[in-house]
């Protein structure tokens, strides 16, 4: 199921959280582990929304010491405006089960 605007619930998902901080660079895994989403998943939606203009990546410029190189992403100023009017992923629930709630009642028909 798609919300109104095109967008999956996971989608919303990701969404939600890259507008928490819209303008830093965060890693996949972080993502990961905030929208409980597996990575084929995630990666999946990363690459949409950046294939989209609405993210962008890029590759971490020193990594650690003995750490490989790992990929960034963040929403871009055209990904926030759409974010922002998707339903359920401006305002996203601190807790995962109202984020979780939220995010199905932003789908057409689901109720929360």
């Amino acid at each position: 199921m798609t919300s109104a605007l095109g967008f999956s619930a996971q989608t919303l998902s990701v969404l939600a959280v890259l507008c928490d901080q819209p303008s830093q660079w965060q890693y996949g895994y972080a993502l990961a582990k905030q929208t409980a989403l597996k990575s084929g998943t995630l990666y999946a939606i990363l690459i949409r929304l950046a294939d989209r203009g609405m993210a962008e990546a890029c590759w971490q410029d020193e990594p650690g010491s003995g750490r490989p190189r790992r990929h960034l992403y963040r929403l871009t100023a055209a990904g926030l405006a759409s974010a922002s009017v998707a339903p359920g992923s401006a305002a996203r629930p601190t807790t995962t089960k109202a984020r979780t709630a939220a995010v199905r009642g932003a789908v057409v028909g689901v109720a929360p």
